[in-house]
């Protein structure tokens, strides 16, 4: 039996709701670089380090099919998603930064 990894597709936003769409397989890892501005230009440029939207999967494709399909939608769905699981935009990191 070989050592279980998750994969996480997540949404990282700023205080002004600018949305960034990540794949990682270390999402604590991952958040933090964020938060310190070590994330894409877009993150550092608009300040978007807040955790608030993420799954799990086992396999890295379906993580990775996940980013891909969240990309493509409207802002609007992808608003509705995050607030069907966090209404109120806390940043998940701060409640738990292994975002668990």
């Amino acid at each position: 039996m070989g050592l279980h990894r998750e994969y996480y597709t997540y949404v990282v936003a700023s205080r002004s709701r600018a949305l960034y769409i990540g794949m990682t397989n270390n999402l604590e890892r991952r958040v933090m670089e964020h938060k310190h501005g070590k994330g894409a230009r877009f993150t550092r440029q608009y300040n978007v380090n807040r955790l608030v939207w993420y799954e799990t999967f086992r396999r890295p494709q379906d993580a990775i099919a996940r980013e891909k399909q969240l990309k493509g939608w409207r802002r609007e769905r992808k608003i509705a998603l995050i607030e069907a699981v966090n209404p109120s935009w806390e940043d998940l990191a701060a409640i738990d930064p292994a975002g668990r």
